[in-house]
């Protein structure tokens, strides 16, 4: 008996579910106005780059029955769809917005978290007129610690970099109100016991001999505050907190405040992991 295609094309240009094909499964491709497989996505991917999450979030959407696509709830992972279609997350139109990323040398005072209603000034404010899309600070940098942050509405990037397993690379120049002794140089470096755990610093060096508050850090490690925790735990305050380095970024050339998009060459090696 012949199987046929379990979906069958309507004249208004959506599709009907043929009888027999398993009820709330939906796998097809849109193949109306092109038949190039360059203008199809897959739908996690999709709803990724609206910025409403990362794709693996997205198949969980999916799986829940929560995303249709024409007027159809879609269940199937790794279905496929043109970017012209109709897709809604409970009910709401979605669109696919294109990805964009911004490097920003963020000044003090600003704070990049996006939930204080009653902030009133956040890094968004300093990157409002660089796209329409909606973006986000990538990871957290309190109030008054400076420099490198990525902003994007990359979904899966922002998840990669942020996630514990995917401790990335970052440098920051910390300037104390007294010169690091030597005794507590060598024990940042052979690690302390803080509240939350073990942490040693990857590397750590006088920026400048002359001036033993001046100190580059070097950490992987991505939990809250720990730069400060760090020298706080010895008994020393931080005047000034910069992070020159983050995920193969620097703010070389890039004035506080400023910003620019990533070159091409950055967002790629960013994707592919290519960096420390």
């Amino acid at each position: 008996m012949r199987k046929g295609n379990p979906v069958r094309k309507q004249n208004n240009g959506s599709y009907k579910q043929r009888k027999g094909n398993r009820p709330g499964i939906h796998n097809y491709t849109n193949t109306a106005g092109s038949n190039n497989e360059a203008d199809e996505i897959r739908l996690n991917k999709y709803i990724a780059n609206s910025g409403l999450c990362s794709r693996r979030e997205a198949d969980e959407y999916i799986k829940a029955g929560l995303v249709s696509v024409n007027g159809r709830i879609i269940t199937q992972l790794g279905t496929k769809i043109k970017l012209n279609d109709d897709v809604r997350y409970n009910n709401e139109k979605i669109k696919a917005e294109r990805l964009v990323y911004i490097l920003l040398n963020k000044p003090k005072d600003y704070i990049t978290t996006l939930r204080d209603p009653f902030a009133k000034k956040t890094v968004l404010n300093l990157v409002h007129n660089a796209c329409k899309e909606r973006v986000y600070p990538v990871g957290r940098l309190d109030r008054n610690t400076t420099g490198v942050l990525l902003i994007t509405n990359d979904g899966d990037l922002t998840k990669k970099l942020t996630h514990p397993s995917h401790n990335k690379k970052k440098i920051y120049h910390v300037t104390l109100d007294k010169s690091l002794s030597k005794t507590h140089f060598h024990q940042i470096v052979k690690g302390i016991t803080l509240d939350d755990g073990f942490i040693s610093a990857d590397n750590l060096s006088y920026i400048d001999n002359t001036d033993k508050t001046e100190i580059g850090i070097e950490l992987h490690s991505g939990r809250n505050r720990i730069v400060r925790r760090i020298f706080n735990h010895l008994g020393y305050n931080i005047k000034k907190l910069d992070r020159v380095y983050f995920a193969g970024l620097t703010k070389k050339g890039l004035q506080r405040g400023k910003w620019r998009f990533l070159t091409q060459q950055e967002i790629n090696m960013l994707k592919m992991g290519a960096y420390q």
